[in-house]
Order: C-alpha cells, then sequence, then structure tokens
C-alpha cells in the first residue's frame, strides 16, 4: 500500500466530507425530508437524473418533490390516475414525462407489493453478496411493470457493463453513516465494505492520475478496479473516498 497515497485520500476525504458538500449536490434533495421512505424516494429520483449541471438536477429535482406535494411516500400511497397527468410535462435532459410516470408507478408497486427500496436491493444482495447482484435484481424488477422500452436507459444495466454510477451514489447515500449529515445511514442490509465507487468522468480522471485506476473506460470492471485499490486503504468503508476524488475533481480541477 502506498502510504503516501493513502494519507493524501485521507487528508482530501476529512477536507471535503464536510457540511457544505451538500450545498451543490443532488444529495441536498433527499436531505430537505424528514421519515426513512421519504429519504429513499427522494434520494432514489434525484440519483436518477443526476447527469448534467448540477445546479439543474437540484432544480429538477425539487421540481419532482414539488409535484409529489413535498411528500413523496404519502404520494405514492394514495395517488390515482389522474394525479399522473402533472408529470407529463416534465422533463431533465433525456428523462421525460413517460420515463418519469413509469418511475413513479413502479416505486408505487415497490412499496405496495415489494416491501420497498430497502427490500428490494437487500434481497439482491444476499443473493450474491454483492452491490453488483443487488443493482441486477433490482433492475429487474423495477421494469417488471408494464413500461415503454425507452425507459430503460434510464436504469443502468450492470450486466451489460454499465458503471452504474447513479445507482451506487444512490447506495452510497442509503447506506453509509449519517456523519455530517451527508449520507443517510438508514440501510442496515449492505455493509458499507460491500459499496461501489460512483465512478463518472470526474472521479475517473482523478482516480487514474492518482494511479488508482488503468482501465480506460468507465465501466463496470473500471469500478471493480478502483474500488479495489481503495479497498486496500480502508476496507471498512471504501467510498468514503468519494469524497476526495470528486472534491478533487470538481473543486480543484486535479485532473
Amino acid at each position: 500500500m502506498n502510504d503516501d497515497l493513502h494519507a493524501f485520500l485521507e487528508e482530501k476525504y476529512q477536507q471535503y466530507h464536510q457540511p457544505f458538500f451538500i450545498e451543490t449536490d443532488p444529495v441536498q434533495v433527499p436531505a430537505l425530508f424528514a421519515g426513512k421512505e421519504n429519504q429513499e424516494i427522494a434520494g432514489f429520483l434525484a440519483s436518477t437524473i443526476a447527469w448534467g449541471q448540477r445546479p439543474t438536477i437540484i432544480r429538477n429535482a425539487s421540481r419532482l418533490m414539488t409535484l409529489m406535494e413535498n411528500n413523496p411516500y404519502g404520494f405514492l400511497m394514495n395517488t390515482s390516475e389522474k394525479d399522473w397527468t402533472a408529470f407529463l410535462d416534465f422533463k431533465h435532459r433525456t428523462f421525460n414525462g413517460a420515463d418519469a410516470i413509469f418511475f413513479l408507478k413502479s416505486l408505487q408497486h415497490i412499496y405496495m407489493q415489494e416491501g420497498g427500496l430497502e427490500q428490494v436491493f437487500t434481497n439482491g444482495f444476499e443473493k450474491g453478496k454483492t452491490v453488483f447482484s443487488a443493482l441486477s435484481h433490482f433492475r429487474t424488477l423495477f421494469f417488471k411493470p408494464e413500461h415503454p422500452a425507452r425507459t430503460e436507459k434510464h436504469i443502468s444495466d450492470v450486466q451489460k457493463g454499465a458503471s452504474a454510477k447513479r445507482l451506487n451514489m444512490f447506495l452510497r447515500w442509503m447506506v453509509r453513516p449519517a456523519e455530517q449529515g451527508i449520507d443517510f445511514g438508514l440501510w442496515k442490509g449492505i455493509p458499507t465494505s460491500a459499496l461501489m465507487l460512483p465512478l463518472d468522468i470526474h472521479t475517473g480522471r482523478v482516480a487514474r492520475r492518482l494511479g488508482l485506476l488503468t482501465r480506460k473506460q468507465n465501466d463496470w470492471q473500471a469500478v471493480e478496479e478502483v474500488t479495489a485499490r481503495l479497498r486496500d486503504f480502508d476496507p471498512v468503508d471504501p467510498v468514503k473516498y468519494d469524497f476526495a476524488l470528486f472534491g478533487l475533481g470538481i473543486f480543484e480541477k486535479f485532473a
């Protein structure tokens, strides 16, 4: 293990794992809510559209919450068919109203018939004791209801090698302890040691510059490679270094 690199990552983790982090991050959307189910649903929807400019992500995720009467769980449990029409005009990049309506209907099914998001992801994790199995199981179940074919592109398919950045970010929010008021520590069935790095263009560039990643593509193999390296530094909580890599890339333009 490279002691200097370990010390550098620890320093940057401590620097960016601070309350100010949420001021410009989509995690602020679920942080607005009290109650496990509201935080899960708000977090899942905010992470789903977390690509592009972060102010736009936050604005559009907040609009979704407004359309759900700022009570996501209550809205899903009590909505009727006519209530879906309010989402027809929603748009975030290629995620449109039809996508939004299916996502809400699938979430409704998950909470009414499958025990909720935590239960679904935990069941998937138990199948293989990996986040890969959790994400694969979740995607299969999520698209169980009838849906537009185009909507499938909005849930990453790890079976086809996708890095699943947004889903891994969502799992980080739900699983890591609620220290510094950033992540939520809501789910207990998936250990922090099993989490995978939310790999995107920024964390990928920084990881390569630091020698943590050799693979050129940002795919699932790259996620496995870089997360394995991070486990060398902290086997219990490897994705805490997401704060270090992301902070270096976004705030310091390190790469």
